[in-house]
């Protein structure tokens, strides 16, 4: 019975978890306006927070991307897609906001021979081998 199963998709969180420090007195307003019922909870509070400060600045960051000709998003390479870049015997410098996902069946030795440079702001998925060789290549 366990050989019919298989997975049909992997499972990726949608999300990246962030830790932060707050005043007490800023806890207490947060928990304050929870209660009220304004909010959820502390969370939701936060995460609208930021939304909103991202909402204000969109222009900006807008802009900053246009200027860094930043990709925005997921961003995701396979082996295939690099043995392309290998064959073609260019290297790739890779800017993204949002999520780079190198994909499992990606050597160290394919993504150093394919990866000149790595700028990820938000969050880089790759297996820990992939990581490591691209450690000097990533800012």
């Amino acid at each position: 019975m366990v050989d019919n199963v298989r997975q049909i998709r992997e499972r990726v969180p949608e999300t990246e978890k962030i830790t932060i420090n707050l005043g007490y007195v800023d806890l207490g307003r947060i928990d304050l306006l929870v209660q009220e019922g304004f909010y959820s909870n502390r969370t939701d509070f936060i995460r609208t927070a930021i939304r909103n400060q991202l909402a204000t600045h969109g222009s900006e960051v807008s802009r900053s991307i246009d200027r860094h000709m930043l990709e925005l998003g997921l961003r995701e390479f396979r082996a295939a897609e690099l043995e392309a870049v290998r064959a073609s015997g260019e290297k790739l410098h890779i800017k993204v906001v949002g999520l780079v996902r190198i994909a499992a069946d990606v050597t160290p030795e394919l993504a150093l021979a394919t990866i000149g440079s790595l700028t990820v702001l938000g969050a880089l998925q790759a297996n820990p081998e992939v990581k490591a060789a691209l450690a000097s290549r990533t800012s």
